[in-house]
């Protein structure tokens, strides 16, 4: 990342001369003026049409410049989006980036943070190269990538907290000297008073609390949530006031909580350095309350607070203006006179409108060329004169008439010509259909691409390993084989962790973990409190720090809890960041075939819908988990493993080759060949399918039955497709509702596969019913297909 422009001593030195000391504080007076001027002057950008919308950080500078004297090579942030002084003090951002995003520049040399894929204000900072290989993250300043959604930052927080006591404590992770100094790392957290609210933030910090992690949460308190008041929001009125009860003594765990005045920069500088220092030596986190800040410019660009602030307040507001209270600091302790603040004041203002003028040449200098390659491409139609010479002229006409042109304008324009030339065959329109599918391809790679990683980071490119068998493998429970594999994987990788409820002591619900604890200790095999969403936030930080995390969430049904850091944070992470940021956590559940409604769960359409960007496995027994296990642990990738819970009793061999076999992703397996009708499917109810297979074969019609083995990706090859080519009858069979994965598979297959044409009859689906499965055998009977069921859908696809 950058080099920031704004050094600051080693943060706890305290042998600088005065003079030394009074350059430092004009740095940070500098710097909090450049801030203010970029908000002030990004606010008129947007508001005059150059940039969609935006969000700042005016009101919260001094408390960032503060901050960022504690902040050290190798410490995290995970953040909230007003935290634009904090990034620029660090050198994680630069004035011209923060413009370069707010346009959206798709250059990621100029926006390196998300490639003009997120807003404003949203930073991340690389943790791995293209060869996927980590980056030396002990020597840097590191950023989780930003979110929108309120307290989106938290739960990532207790894995990148959790990872440097793991760092410290763990024996085996001392070599790893690139990722960690010891575990001396903390991790910076910010949030908005009023997002404090949310369920995120009580959960999170409860986990901290209990764990003892080096976690400094700071809250910016400036009153309001929007238009809502503090007193609307928090009990008693404030945060540090409500979390007393937290407070760590002598008797337990806890955290530490300090309350600080926004506008005080002596008295922020004192209590963070301190508080910081405390953390990193004992990690005992700590909530650092930032209390009467303001909002000059009101919550974003698309409103006024105006509107909702009394004229009082807004009085109140403008006397203690952190910067302005900073400046009569100055004043007051003579560490400046009036004449060197002006310049200071009028330097930073220069600055930020050089810098914005940068960004914004920048930003359209490549847009305004395509245009004129645009026109070139008209002109050379209308010479042929072959082309509507009327529609050329206006297309032409209104493009440059566009004083701030976007893509879309130009491929709108190209795209309305072809169109209305759809016939034409001569050498200037065929020219302009190259130049229209070269922009198109260029503009899928700048909107579209690295949803899932490339190359070695990729699980599709880890080599496979085909499973053997010794001649006299013994049988065990599924339970076993897999309790055999997390044996061998924590013995050979030092970076793997498991954890989730019951997973340490008893061994997980299903055994397998049984024993792993006591082998392998309570930091590697980890049992945790009933908090999916913090688990998940567990293994999302651990895996960005470098650490290879399994977070179980114990049945399938309870991934709802878990779903909203997978979603917003973890699917979209690559996608977001443009390929710079990875975390390859691994989620492990269970699901599928059970009896009850909160225990036999498949929402396979809700999770892959919304887990677009993770890997998405449904092993049908335990020796495939353990191949897609190997497999995603050889790539730097997300998945969610869902192994089936009625299987974990059932007997398998066991491989000779269970800690180096690799399951391809995306390959689906033939079960049981046949002629007449192809049925697909995944995870348990595929024995089902067999057993009515057995009776459609005493009726003489052939079934082939494939197990698609993941849904994301999705049968990757097109094998599909070449099986109904020589059965010309398909069914879809899920546990899920109807048009859950039902319908997510018959899309791939009949339109992404081209597979309607190769039918003589309709594609049937044939899933659980539109509700949780009832209670009982009867209720699991009654409640998803059963064999009865499937030999009575086959039976009518063979009479048309």
């Amino acid at each position: 990342m950058n080099e920031s422009p704004y050094p600051h001593p080693t943060a706890y030195d305290h042998q600088l001369s005065f003079e030394d000391f009074r350059k430092q504080v004009l740095t940070d007076y500098r710097l909090i003026c450049e801030s203010r001027e970029l908000s002030l002057l990004a606010r008129r950008e947007v508001l005059t049409g150059k940039a969609k919308f935006g969000i700042f950080g005016d009101g919260k500078e001094v408390p960032q410049v503060a901050m960022a004297r504690a902040f050290r090579p190798g410490d995290w942030r995970s953040g909230y989006y007003r935290d634009q002084t904090l990034a620029f003090a660090t050198g994680m951002a630069t004035i011209e980036q923060f413009f370069a995003q707010l346009y959206t520049d798709t250059n990621p040399e100029h926006e390196p943070f998300s490639g003009g894929r997120q807003m404003n204000a949203h930073f991340a900072s690389p943790n791995i190269d293209g060869q996927g290989q980590w980056m030396p993250l002990a020597e840097m300043k590191n950023t989780a990538a930003d979110m929108s959604p309120t307290a989106a930052q938290m739960p990532r927080a207790v894995g990148l907290a959790m990872a440097s006591k793991l760092f410290r404590e763990v024996p085996e992770l001392q070599s790893l000297t690139g990722l960690s100094h010891g575990g001396s790392e903390v991790c910076f957290v910010t949030i908005g008073d009023a997002s404090t609210s949310e369920g995120h933030f009580w959960e999170v910090v409860n986990a901290a609390a209990v764990l003892q992690i080096p976690m400094a949460i700071f809250v910016w308190d400036d009153g309001y949530g929007i238009s809502v008041q503090r007193r609307m929001q928090t009990v008693k009125g404030s945060i540090s006031a409500a979390l007393e009860g937290f407070r760590k003594t002598d008797r337990g765990n806890g955290i530490d909580i300090y309350r600080v005045k926004g506008w005080d920069y002596a008295g922020q500088c004192e209590v963070f350095e301190a508080g910081v220092r405390k953390i990193r030596e004992t990690h005992v986190p700590a909530i650092f309350h930032v209390e009467e800040l303001t909002q000059p410019q009101g919550h974003s660009t698309s409103g006024s607070h105006e509107r909702y602030k009394s004229k009082d307040r807004l009085a109140w507001e403008k006397e203690w203006d952190c910067n302005r209270q900073m400046r009569h600091w100055l004043l007051e302790n003579a560490l400046a006179e009036e004449e060197e603040l002006r310049q200071i004041e009028q330097e930073a203002k220069t600055y930020v409108i050089e810098c914005k003028k940068r960004a914004w040449e920048a930003y359209q200098r490549p847009i305004l060329q395509e245009v004129q390659q645009t026109v070139t491409y008209g002109k050379r139609l209308l010479q042929e004169g072959k082309a509507d010479a009327q529609l050329v002229r206006t297309e032409m006409q209104q493009l440059l008439s566009v004083k701030e042109p976007l893509r879309r304008d130009i491929l709108s324009a190209m795209a309305r010509i072809l169109h209305a030339h759809d016939t034409l065959q001569t050498p200037a329109i065929k020219a302009l259909r190259k130049r229209y599918a070269l922009w198109q391809e260029q503009n899928r790679v700048r909107y579209n691409s690295l949803v899932y990683a490339e190359g070695p980071n990729s699980a599709l490119n880890v080599p496979p390993v085909p499973v053997q068998y010794a001649e006299d493998a013994p049988q065990l429970n599924g339970y076993e084989i897999l309790n055999h594999y997390f044996d061998q994987l924590l013995s050979r990788d030092p970076r793997v962790f498991a954890f989730g409820e019951d997973l340490g002591l008893i061994g997980d619900v299903n055994q397998g973990f049984a024993g792993l604890q006591q082998k392998h200790g309570d930091k590697r095999v980890a049992d945790t409190g009933i908090h999916e969403l913090a688990i998940m936030g567990r293994g999302i930080g651990m895996a960005l720090r470098g650490l290879r995390p399994i977070a179980e969430v114990q049945y399938l049904d309870y991934m709802l809890y878990a779903l909203e850091p997978l979603s917003d944070d973890v699917a979209s992470l690559h996608y977001r960041t443009r390929g710079t940021q990875v975390c390859p956590i691994i989620v492990r559940t269970r699901g599928h075939r059970l009896e009850g409604i909160w225990h036999s769960g498949s929402p396979m359409g809700m999770l892959i819908h919304s887990l677009r960007g993770m890997h998405v496995c449904v092993p049908r027994n335990m020796v495939k988990a353990a191949g897609m296990y190997n497999t995603l642990l050889r790539a730097n990738e997300p998945a969610l493993v869902i192994e089936c819970l009625n299987a974990y009793r059932l007997k398998e061999r066991l491989p000779a080759n269970l800690d180096d076999y690799t399951e391809p992703l995306g390959i689906p397996e033939v079960i049981v060949e046949g002629e007449d009708v192809t049925i697909v499917s995944y995870g348990s109810v595929l024995r089902i399918a067999q057993e009515a297979i057995a009776q459609l074969q005493k009726l003489d019609i052939s079934c082939e039955l494939i197990d698609v083995q993941t849904l994301l990706p999705f049968d990757i090859h097109h094998s599909i497709v070449e099986s109904l080519k020589k059965t010309n009858r398909i069914l879809f069979l899920d546990e899920d509702v109807p048009g859950g994965a039902s319908a997510f598979m018959y899309q791939q297959v009949m339109e992404e596969q081209g597979g309607y044409r190769w039918l003589d009859a309709p594609p049937r689906t044939l899933t659980g019913k539109p509700h949780r499965p009832a209670y009982g055998s009867d209720g699991d009977y009654f409640s998803k297909p059963n064999t009865e069921d499937i030999v009575a859908a086959v039976l009518d696809l063979m009479k048309v």
